[in-house]
């Protein structure tokens, strides 16, 4: 063969290549220019509050405009029984979603189960079969009716997951309330203690990589959702375990440039607002006044960063994210009340 030849073809394939890459691109960029999602939380709570469950469910089916729908941990309530039959109920729930839908494990689902009114349980029994039923790793798509696909971070945490739709970033990271896992029974400190270090480091890894990936793909702007409120009014020193990935999503933020959305539970609050950066545990342990208040720090906010915290039990409505990928924004919300979980009528 002769050197013209070879050059050719190595040439052709570099080409044939280049243009792979950049169908791949293109087919990331196909989706819609507007699309809206759904985001919820902190429900069903209690066996009483099925009915509403039911009612949220029936309200998210009737939006057909929705892309998907992402549950941000907390699908019972922490004095709630961590029997076996809670699990396998609240996954048909999320399948009887018509929409596909993304869910992050929450603090309730086994970090509490340690408590007497939970059963008693060993937490990181009630982890494994958390993570058997709702992310085995080789379960790459969503639950609901219709599926759509994921990446998971790796088989030993393979709740981790991202997916692009229309370019855009969403990340699902296991971050729960109880100081990111750390705070539970004496008996199970020291074993909490090595998976907080081992979980700690894996999605501070995943956050990273996210956030390296959207710059490659030029995408519009990421949404990552947890489910601990990293700012809950409490004492900073429940608050420890959350230190590091604030510290990474506020570097990682600024880096980025473009709109960072972060969704989150936990403290059953609805509200939106831009806390980054803010004062982290470390800085206000000790003080006369051991709280993180975001809107007190005298550090510049970051425009770019928003929170979005859905609401909780014992309010079972949602919030509607409409995107739109050529808006500098990206991201708006607005609440969904659903009529018949209304708590005060006219």
């Amino acid at each position: 063969m002769s050197n013209k030849l070879k050059l050719l073809i190595l040439a052709t394939v570099a080409i044939l290549s280049t243009f792979a890459s950049c169908n791949l691109l293109a087919e990331d960029n196909n989706g819609p220019r507007k699309f809206s999602i759904a985001l919820i939380g902190d429900f069903p709570y209690t066996e009483d509050k099925l009915i509403e469950a039911g009612n949220l469910i029936a309200d998210l089916n009737a939006h057909k405009e929705l892309s998907f729908v992402i549950h941000d941990g907390d699908f019972k309530g922490g004095s709630v029984p961590c029997d076996d039959k809670v699990y396998n109920d609240r996954l048909a729930t999320f399948n009887e979603s018509v929409h596909p839908m993304f869910y992050v494990f929450g603090d309730n689902e086994w970090t509490d189960c340690h408590r007497a009114a939970a059963g008693g349980f060993n937490p990181f029994e009630r982890l494994v079969l958390l993570r058997s039923l709702f992310s085995p790793f080789d379960n790459k798509i969503s639950f609901g009716a219709k599926k759509l696909p994921l990446t998971r971070q790796s088989e030993a945490f393979p709740e981790n997951i991202r997916w692009l739709k229309s370019n855009v970033m969403f990340v699902g990271l296991h971050i729960p309330g109880s100081n990111n896992g750390l705070s539970t029974a004496a008996q199970y400190q020291e074993q909490a203690n090595v998976e907080f270090q081992e979980r700690n480091a894996a999605n501070l890894e995943f956050l990273a990589q996210s956030f390296d990936l959207a710059k490659q793909k030029n995408s519009p702007g990421i949404m990552i959702a947890i489910q601990a409120n990293i700012w809950d009014f409490i004492p900073a020193t429940s608050l420890t375990g959350f230190e590091d990935f604030l510290k990474l999503l506020e570097q990682k933020t600024r880096e980025f440039g473009k709109p960072v959305v972060l969704v989150h539970g936990d403290s059953h609050y609805f509200r939106i607002d831009k806390p980054l950066p803010s004062t982290l545990p470390s800085e206000v342990i000790g003080s006369s006044f051991p709280f993180i208040l975001p809107w007190d720090s005298t550090k510049l906010k970051l425009e770019n960063f928003t929170r979005v915290e859905t609401f909780g039990n014992p309010y079972t409505h949602w919030v509607k994210a409409s995107i739109d990928t050529k808006n500098p924004n990206v991201f708006t919300f607005e609440p969904m009340i659903v009529e018949k979980n209304k708590t005060v009528t006219p």
